[in-house]
């Protein structure tokens, strides 16, 4: 039985793809995609030499290509804060005296408790305060 070699250039992205998908590693599917393009050239008729080259070229290419474009769009997923990340840093409205022992503030429009971050730090009604961070249900404020 004589087998192609577009074939084993189908196999050899094959024997790669399902290692992508079972350990996530998007540099394998890269080479997966080398070892089509190496079979595109395998049928229509390309020496083992062109072959390899178009392999190592299309996955070098890919690597070069698609890896710094995935880590920019993976770092600025890092951006968008939800829950009580998103509340750190924003300004709220002092309700009641706002002290080390407690207050109450409004925040993004709704009441809550807070205490003050500075432990002689004191913040009267109607004054802006900065949320340094979420203790539980308690904004900490300064």
């Amino acid at each position: 039985m004589d087998i192609d070699a577009w074939v084993w250039w189908l196999i050899v992205a094959a024997g790669l793809g399902i290692p992508l998908v079972l350990t996530a590693m998007p540099e394998l599917g890269m080479f997966a995609v080398g070892a089509l393009a190496a079979s595109v050239v395998a049928a229509l008729g390309g020496g083992i030499v062109a072959q390899v080259l178009v392999f190592a070229g299309v996955s070098v290419a890919l690597l070069v290509v698609v890896r710094p474009i995935a880590a920019r769009h993976r770092a600025g997923q890092t951006g968008h804060a939800s829950g009580i990340d998103a509340l750190k840093g924003r300004q709220a409205v002092v309700l009641e005296r706002v002290s080390a022992a407690g207050g109450r503030i409004k925040l993004a429009g709704e009441v809550w408790s807070a205490r003050s971050l500075d432990e002689e730090q004191v913040h009267e009604p109607g004054s802006q305060v900065d949320v340094v961070d979420i203790d539980g249900a308690t904004a900490v404020v300064m």
